[in-house]
């Protein structure tokens, strides 16, 4: 179709002036030849597909415009279509339109994915339009500070039979963090080849943990996820080896890019620094480092475009497969990992680098308080609730009555009330059973309060709660390292009240309880100075026996004979004295005649006293050999072996055996002592003791 062209309208489409008065100029013009003719005021960009599609013109004085149909240029060089938004929406509806978006003409084609990792501004778009499309702008630059790449963006490479994916730059300045890394880590879970895209002197951190999450998050989310999709679809390559192969494209401009040291390959070192911190890249099939000095433009992505070319012909690992089957892996992880992500912003100096390090032993959490509580006087605290394990005992016990008034007050079992003296108190243990008492109600517990029919302490009085075992410092439950200690310290405890029976204050109060519990008929033994039998004089605090049937004292050598006396309440044979036993003494006739029968209530009273102080005694011989076995291992952790002390920690005295003076250990430091270094007697609630227990000297200072 031929069109007449205004002289006018053609300078103003060349961009110059002309005449278009003169008669002489009004003949046809070809339009090919004169554009041609005017090559240096055409722009650079109208190339022949221009001039195949100009029309053919002819002028005139009747006719005087023209239709010129240009392509527009922007549209056919724009190859890249948006596959996922920033938001997690897949923006392809199926198979066959994510085919129609790629351009792929046969549906039945193999092809690999590959996908475009890094920070956000180091040139992630560019680096896939001059590597596989010749440097033309099928993904989007930009010289702004904004990024242009927002999203996922899909493009296909015909030639390497490649689908490219350009993702969203890491470090930018979003308000969906959370989200767009999940987004990252989906792209990467359906790609062959990942390339990791940094332009910097160095190396930084954010590309290791990037990868060394990317590779934790594959192997525990995503390989499951795969493997069900193989299970229904061909999706190439055994399931060990789903993992994509990584390549690290380094671009540096003052520095010189890693290189091989003392004989090791830089793909070895860039292993061992993932190792030192602590990151693990097993999820990958391959890890191939490509390191460049870029002094004067332009970047070479030769050596790049050859690494792809050789993990794409390597057919070892991963296999190609059909674009539907990558939509569909796609699609599948988009729906199963998908959901709103909480965004909260990473604070520059996170909460726990001013944080208490301490760690609860039992449940593994972190103390909430600050740095140096403890020595504050504050004690560790986590709101969250802990979980019982029995090694570290920590069920404790709540005040029941403080609890219904709004208080949690703790309350422990001790072997002392804290109203009792220490020779009382152990009597009283002896035949009560231990006590629980509580700071604000008193006493609330006996164990053996009644002859029968005692209630478990949680049933009447307290309420349990597990608390937490803090690895630094004062334990909330008081219990931490030392329960066997404590049960060892107990027996020791008995056993030193027992065998004090011989030494003088004590022999005292001995003496004062047994007139306490005698019956009636025994003489006080505050009225017996001499044997009944050999008239010895007793000395100060000697050993007073009653004989069972006048009730009379006398010594042990007068009374080593045994025999009933049914009269006076005593069934079984019992103490008496020499002359009862013979039955030769007035006394005892008198004794019999008068009325000093005694009441069978008493005699009661007195067994069980006999009965409980001999048992004790018999308890605490009998634990003495398996103490003494088991000492080393029931001691705690934080305590220094017997076989390592050498000397005294504080006077450095010798404590070896034979002739060395006798072991202690601090339960404060934990360190050995001798006696004369450790008289003092406080309590160690950051160790677990709330009562007094033997502390050494330096520690008593500090």
């Amino acid at each position: 179709m031929n069109s007449i062209l205004n002289m006018y309208e053609v300078d103003q489409l060349l961009g110059q002036s002309s005449d278009v008065s003169s008669p002489a100029m009004m003949e046809p013009i070809d339009p090919a030849s004169l554009i041609m003719g005017q090559d240096k005021l055409l722009d650079d960009e109208l190339d022949d597909r221009l001039l195949a599609n100009l029309p053919d013109v002819a002028l005139t004085t009747e006719f005087t415009s023209l239709k010129l149909e240009i392509p527009e240029m922007s549209e056919s060089l724009v190859k890249s279509f948006l596959l996922l938004d920033g938001k997690e929406l897949l923006k392809v509806s199926s198979a066959d339109d994510f085919i129609k978006k790629l351009n792929i003409q046969d549906s039945s084609v193999r092809i690999k994915v590959i996908s475009i990792f890094g920070n956000t501004g180091d040139g992630k778009s560019h680096t896939l339009n001059r590597t596989f499309f010749d440097g033309q702008e099928v993904f989007q630059t930009s010289n702004e500070q904004n990024s242009c790449t927002l999203g996922v963006w899909a493009a296909y490479d015909p030639d390497l039979k490649l689908i490219c994916l350009d993702t969203e730059g890491l470090l930018g300045t979003t308000s969906h963090e959370n989200q767009r890394t999940r987004l990252l880590l989906k792209i990467l879970a359906i790609s062959d080849i990942v390339i990791y895209r940094t332009r910097s002197e160095r190396l930084h951190r954010d590309l290791f943990s990037f990868l060394g999450s990317a590779s934790r998050t594959y192997t525990q989310h995503f390989h499951s996820a795969l493997q069900s999709v193989t299970q229904r679809n061909e999706f190439g390559g055994p399931l060990s080896a789903l993992g994509p192969a990584v390549i690290i494209f380094h671009e540096t401009r003052h520095t010189q890019p890693l290189h091989p040291v003392n004989g090791e390959s830089t793909e070895d070192l860039i292993r061992s620094s993932f190792a030192r911190m602590k990151l693990d890249i097993d999820a990958f099939s391959s890890l191939r480092y490509i390191g460049i000095q870029t002094q004067i433009p332009p970047t070479s992505f030769s050596e790049l475009r050859d690494a792809v070319t050789q993990e794409l012909n390597n057919t070892t690992v991963r296999s190609a497969r059909s674009p539907q089957i990558v939509f569909v892996t796609l699609n599948v992880l988009n729906d199963k990992f998908s959901g709103e992500l909480e965004d909260k912003n990473q604070l520059y100096f996170p909460d726990q680098y001013f944080t208490c390090s301490a760690t609860c032993l039992s449940c593994e959490k972190r103390c909430e308080r600050s740095m140096g509580h403890v020595k504050e006087g504050v004690s560790h605290h986590c709101s969250c609730k802990c979980r019982y394990q029995h090694q570290y005992d920590n069920c404790v016990y709540v005040c029941k009555a403080c609890h219904t008034n709004g208080q949690e007050v703790v309350v422990k079992p001790k072997y002392v009330s804290s109203s009792d003296s220490s020779w009382f108190a152990f009597a009283k243990y002896a035949w009560s059973g231990y006590v629980i008492e509580c700071p604000f109600c008193g006493e609330i517990y006996r164990s053996r309060q009644f002859w029968y029919g005692n209630n478990e302490p949680d049933a009447v009085a307290v309420r349990t709660e597990i608390m937490h075992v803090w690895s630094q410092g004062n334990s909330e439950n008081g219990t931490v390292q030392n329960p066997a200690q404590r049960v060892l310290d107990s027996v020791s405890y008995l056993s030193e009240a027992v065998a004090s029976v011989t030494s003088e204050p004590s022999r005292v109060a001995s003496s004062w309880i047994a007139d306490q519990i005698a019956p009636k008929y025994w003489k006080p033994n505050s009225e017996i100075k001499n044997c009944k039998v050999c008239l010895k004089l007793f000395p100060n605090n000697a050993s007073k026996h009653h004989c069972r049937a006048c009730g009379d004292g006398v010594c042990e050598g007068c009374s080593m004979n045994n025999k009933p006396v049914p009269e006076k309440g005593w069934e079984s044979p019992v103490r008496v004295c020499d002359i009862c036993y013979k039955g030769l003494s007035k006394i005892a006739e008198s004794y019999e005649s008068s009325d000093h029968n005694s009441d069978d209530n008493e005699v009661i009273v007195r067994k069980v006293g006999e009965a409980v102080v001999s048992t004790i005694s018999s308890v605490v011989s009998v634990l003495e050999y398996p103490k003494s076995f088991i000492k080393d291992s029931a001691r705690p952790a934080y305590w220094v072996p017997d076989h390592e002390i050498k000397k005294c920690n504080v006077c450095q005295c010798d404590l070896r055996p034979p002739k060395g003076a006798p072991l202690h250990h601090c339960r404060d430091c934990g360190n050995g002592v001798c006696p004369s270094c450790s008289m003092a007697r406080i309590p160690v609630p950051k160790r677990g003791w709330n009562h007094p227990v033997r502390v050494c000297n330096n520690c008593v200072k500090s």
